[in-house]
């Protein structure tokens, strides 16, 4: 239905090649998605609740006194309940990101794209608005028939009806959405008195847009010709995998029949040729035509079918989650390399993130030297370099913090040792060293700044950096 090349001219014969001409730009087919029943729409409806209810319920939770997941672009930090990230950790956010990449590429080898059919966002939402249209409009036929039917007051209210519900849900997205960056319970407030700021205006008007077309007008296009998934995931299965297929050496040849008819005596196979697989496939194709990358895997055709097999009186599973050993009647193969290629890589993976979680000090120490000049010379007769230090108390409770010098001997630091840090405070210190010249070794040094927690060992961090001085006078 909804595939490309469309054929757009009848076939004719030159000679004895058939010649056939194809539209490339062909115009898209609206798809009109049949309401139905089954145990695969029933888990898609469970995980659907529980991807909406975590995006609009967890901006809400509040941990020690603020919202538990919080990303404050304008102070740097990044708040997930009791931990707080800093621009400086954004080689974590990378480890997380290849770890959730390599958790998509292990799912689709052993079962094809679960993620695209149960878990992306891109189909959650449109499925919750193919639920608004039908409320509005009715089942398939009676959406097909107002469609087709000139403009009337019932369709007037019916149309209206349908993107007022759309406009709410895409608005109530890009609020939920916005609130993670901007909290929550203060965003709303501000929407109501329209006290808003012009980047949050911006967001709340980009997203409410986004939502709307996405799910509501391009819907299945987004899958088909935006996501990048689509095209390269074919390269992860396997005959293995477990996909959505069509039973064809049960099924053919397919026809329609009565119930009571003796299909073996009409020389037909399972296949009624009722098309009830192609009218719930939110993508619009026709699974009899084989795998193709248009579908999401979201088990519509199967609770479709097995409706009318179960209508008929036949088995269950003419379409159905298998693999392609299984259908060609051999035994399929759980373990195979490359699944646990993937499992081993996740595992170590995983391990070394939850390890740098784990080891992770809440304290950023940078240590900067005045290159104003290389040292000073003290009315005393000492030498004297001058540094500072940016400390960054990554926690979200008040530190003491204690500053200590090691790696050349007799090396003082005259500025106070121990100071006092904020909650997600990031404090410039200056420090001033000095040292008897004849104490001097050498002319560049190395030492070693610490900074501890006072009371807490753990929460140290070292940082090397140079004292420079005279030429020692041998």
């Amino acid at each position: 239905m909804n595939q490309i090349p469309v054929k757009d001219v009848t076939p004719r014969k030159e000679g004895k090649d058939q010649v056939e001409s194809y539209n490339l730009y062909a115009k898209r087919e609206h798809i009109y998605v049949k309401f139905y029943k089954g145990i695969f729409k029933n888990l898609r409806i469970i995980s659907g609740f529980l991807m909406l209810a975590m995006f609009y319920g967890v901006s809400w939770i509040q941990y020690d006194g603020r919202q538990a997941v919080l990303f404050d672009l304008p102070n740097r930090q990044f708040h997930i309940f009791g931990l707080t990230f800093w621009p400086q950790d954004f080689m974590l956010l990378s480890w997380l990101l290849i770890i959730l990449a390599f958790t998509l590429f292990f799912v689709t080898v052993f079962a094809g794209r679960l993620w695209c059919g149960y878990s992306c966002p891109q189909f959650v939402w449109t499925w919750l608005f193919m639920w608004a249209e039908r409320v509005a409009e009715g089942d398939r036929n009676k959406r097909m028939r107002l469609d087709k039917q000139g403009m009337s007051k019932e369709k007037a209210v019916r149309k209206t009806a349908k993107h007022l519900i759309w406009i709410l849900i895409a608005i109530a997205s890009a609020v939920a959405f916005v609130g993670y960056f901007s909290p929550i319970r203060e965003l709303i407030p501000n929407i109501l008195a329209w006290d808003l700021g012009p980047w949050e205006t911006w967001w709340l008007a980009f997203f409410t847009v986004a939502t709307y077309g996405n799910a509501g007008w391009l819907r299945e296009q987004v899958c088909i010709y935006m996501c990048p998934y689509a095209r390269f995931q074919s390269v992860m299965f396997d005959q293995d995998t477990l996909i959505i297929s069509y039973d064809e050496a049960r099924g053919e040849p397919r026809g329609s029949r009565k119930k009571n008819a003796d299909k073996e005596q009409a020389g037909l196979g399972d296949c009624i040729d009722c098309h009830a697989c192609v009218h719930v496939c939110p993508v619009g194709i026709d699974i009899r035509d084989g795998l193709q990358y248009e579908c999401v895997a979201c088990g519509a055709c199967v609770d479709a079918c097995d409706d009318m097999m179960d209508r008929m009186g036949y088995a269950r599973g003419l379409v159905r989650y298998t693999t392609e050993h299984a259908l060609n009647g051999n035994k399929t193969k759980l373990l195979r390399p490359r699944l646990i290629g993937y499992f081993v890589a996740l595992m170590v993976m995983f391990g070394a993130f939850a390890w740098a979680i784990a080891d992770r000090v809440p304290l950023e120490v940078d240590v900067i030297r005045d290159r104003g000049q290389l040292y000073n010379n003290t009315p005393s007769g000492q030498i004297e370099n001058i540094y500072t230090l940016k400390i960054a108390n990554k926690e979200q409770v008040d530190h003491r913090y204690t500053i200590s010098i090691s790696g050349l001997d007799g090396l003082e630091m005259v500025t106070e040792p121990n100071i006092t840090i904020a909650a997600g405070e990031l404090l410039t210190y200056p420090v001033r060293l000095q040292i008897d010249p004849d104490q001097l070794k050498s002319n560049n040094s190395t030492i070693v700044f610490k900074v501890e927690a006072l009371g807490d060992s753990s929460f140290s961090i070292e940082t090397e950096s140079r004292f420079l001085g005279p030429i020692p006078q041998r």
